[in-house]
């Protein structure tokens, strides 16, 4: 994740959303979360397709960021089976190191509602949270 200064000067979140991470990576996974949560927003986690399904059903988020690299699920599975389960009730938005316009055509043929490469720029995560 990159922010030059991170323009965003206000750290109160106009429409505190809730949002899931779907994330293998600890390190990357507890680094976004922290950041979100210093912005105003409520975040939950899980280190894995599987689990981020059944956490996304249980806990019916405002907005999901997936990973496209995750065990047990792929990021691809996990947005399909979101978007079938919840409809358009939540956003779903790709995370992932992979840019190329294969990846980002599939994203959004299973349902992805945007596409993010990493590292992301916060400022412009922050952005669109609150498009």
């Amino acid at each position: 994740m990159t922010s030059a200064n991170s323009g965003v000067t206000d750290a109160t979140v106009r429409h505190p959303l809730f949002i899931l991470i779907v994330e293998d990576n600890p390190d990357g996974r507890e680094s976004l979360r922290m950041l979100l949560e210093l912005y105003g927003y409520t975040v939950a986690v899980a280190a894995d397709g599987l689990e981020g399904v059944e956490a996304a059903m249980r806990l019916r988020p405002d907005v999901v960021l997936i990973d496209i690299g995750l065990p047990r699920l792929d990021g691809y599975e996990v947005a399909r089976r979101l978007r079938e389960a919840l409809g358009h009730d939540v956003r779903l938005i790709a995370c992932t190191a992979y840019s190329d316009p294969a990846t980002r055509r599939r994203a959004f043929e299973v349902g992805f509602d945007e596409f993010r490469v990493k590292p992301m720029d916060l400022d412009e995560l922050l952005a669109h949270l609150q498009e």
